[in-house]
């Protein structure tokens, strides 16, 4: 991963209060944390004890259930 390359916001007694990022790196952090996710539902999934079931079948549950 690139250098991020941040500028922190400070209150009146110098404690760090907020960050400040290019609207660039903020886009990049979003897309990493969002692959991230998907790798920690991945695991999760593969731990568990639950019945696997095809993702086409998943995707009528759910829809069934919101009907």
């Amino acid at each position: 991963m690139k250098t991020v390359t941040e500028k922190f916001l400070i209150d009146e007694k110098g404690k760090k209060v907020g960050v400040l990022l290019s609207f660039s790196e903020y886009k990049k952090l979003l897309k990493e944390l969002e692959e991230l996710e998907s790798l920690y539902a991945y695991d999760r999934a593969k731990a568990s004890k639950d019945e696997v079931i095809p993702f086409e079948q998943a995707i009528k549950e759910i829809e069934k259930g919101r009907g």
